[in-house]
């Protein structure tokens, strides 16, 4: 159901029963009214009647006559008096009253709650029986009034209001749905922006500022899913620029190296050596296609850690003998400093992570100097491994892209000797995957990767 619906058939329910319920108090109003207006009438008639019986007492031709002078000016009026348990010796109508009156309750001083209703052919009266007693006599009197112009009145009223609420509500619905299409105006004109944003126009951003303000949350929550979207298909953008020239690469140097073997005759050592340079680029390729899906399974949650509590001293003592002759080569020594601890974590992994991070550090390590890996406690429950490295410092606007595919400080660095630029990326992926973080910071000739990591239990 469209918003404009619901809201035009709330506000139609809402005026209907406000609507309704004016409607009955005011009938009930009218009403009661009518009920203490004819029962000031008939006070004053029963008066009337009681001070001319007790001016003639006893006389009945005189209290004839002045029963009949007695109520004058009044319309629709009828009483009717009798003598005791007699029929009626004076009434000023042709009406009976008395067979409609017989069960009704006789009252010596009249009140309101006295009031009966009463129906004498298609009319309907109000009326009371008053018992007057006088020196002489006691006297029955049936006083009642013609409620027809009350009842006429008050159906015309009711049809008229039934006609009032009919066009109120109609009224009211069609100003409720103008203001609902004239409120909804600015979502139309939002929509039409967005309508307009394409992959190519990520740059649009709906201004705040023309919309009413119940709707400013919303829009600086689209500009800021737009800020998001914008730079995640700059970073694949970049990513697929990256990955084609990265794997463009080791090809160029297959069918280059292979062109130029075939164009002459070589000998078997030649070829030999072909063969040796063409595996190097295939595992370089293979390598790179292997992280990019480790990559792309951490994006979507498919890295399943099997976690175990592992001796941090043992893991990395393991990685130094990998890495001895490499660190001896270039002159780097390497340093394993803190307290034997046991983390919480997938070794084959884990070994990922910091073997690409202790791969990183020696390639930026300056010869004749040492990286050094630390291990300490942090807040009780957590590890931290920090691998540190001297080395240049790090400008601090690359620090926060140093975790970004492909990203490199220095782009003029050769790719082939330095790696194809997502070691550190994988580090990031394969610890968060296992509930840990990973920080960088670089100051003073000195650059720190540090990964926080679950104590095991």
């Amino acid at each position: 159901m469209s918003l404009t619906i619901r809201v035009v058939l709330f506000v139609a329910i809402t005026i209907s029963v406000c609507l309704i319920l004016v409607r009955h108090l005011l009938i009930s109003s009218i009403e009661h009214h009518f009920v203490q207006q004819d029962g000031e009438e008939l006070a004053v008639i029963v008066h009337s009647i009681e001070e001319a019986l007790v001016q003639h007492n006893g006389q009945v031709a005189d209290e004839q006559q002045n029963l009949s002078l007695a109520v004058a000016g009044h319309h629709g009026v009828y009483y009717q008096v009798a003598i005791g348990g007699s029929g009626p010796f004076f009434s000023n109508s042709a009406l009976d009253f008395v067979d409609v009156a017989k069960n009704a309750p006789v009252s010596t001083q009249f009140t309101q709650s006295d009031i009966q209703q009463w129906q004498l052919g298609d009319n309907m009266f109000r009326g009371v029986v008053t018992l007057i007693k006088t020196s002489n006599a006691e006297y029955r009197v049936i006083s009642a009034i013609d409620m027809s112009f009350h009842s006429h009145f008050l159906t015309e009223l009711r049809h008229s209001l039934w006609y009032i609420l009919l066009g109120s509500c109609l009224l009211t619905l069609l100003a409720a749905w103008l203001a609902v299409y004239q409120g909804l105006s600015p979502l139309r004109g939002l929509s039409d922006k967005m309508r307009h944003i394409q992959t190519n126009k990520l740059d649009v951003r709906l201004d705040k500022h023309a919309v009413p303000s119940e709707l400013e949350d919303m829009v600086y929550s689209f500009n800021h899913m737009l800020d998001r979207l914008e730079e995640g298909f700059l970073r694949l953008s970049y990513f697929s620029a990256d990955i084609a020239h990265e794997l463009r690469t080791p090809l160029t140097n297959i069918i280059t190296q292979t062109q130029v073997s075939l164009s002459k005759a070589r000998s078997n050592d030649e070829y030999r050596d072909l063969l040796f340079s063409n595996l190097e680029e295939q595992e370089r390729l293979n390598k790179m296609i292997s992280d990019m899906l480790l990559l792309a399974k951490s994006q979507n949650g498919l890295i399943k850690p099997q976690k175990q509590s592992l001796s941090l001293k043992e893991e990395i003592n393991a990685l130094f003998e990998f890495f001895e002759a490499l660190a001896e080569e270039s002159q780097i020594g390497l340093e394993l400093t803190g307290n034997v601890t046991y983390v919480s974590a997938d070794q084959t992994l884990l070994r990922h992570a910091l073997t690409n991070l202790l791969s990183n550090a020696i390639r930026h390590t300056v010869a004749g100097q040492t990286v050094t890996v630390r291990l300490s406690e942090q807040n009780g429950d957590m590890i931290s491994i920090s691998v540190q490295n001297p080395g240049e410092t790090i400008p601090q606007e690359h620090l926060t892209h140093l975790f970004d595919r492909f990203y490199r400080v220095d782009p003029s660095r050769q790719r082939h000797s330095d790696g194809a630029g997502l070691g550190l990326a994988i580090a990031k992926a394969i610890i968060e995957a296992q509930g840990g973080a990973i920080n960088v910071e670089s100051a003073n000739g000195q650059t720190e990767f540090s990964i926080l990591l679950h104590k095991a239990a």
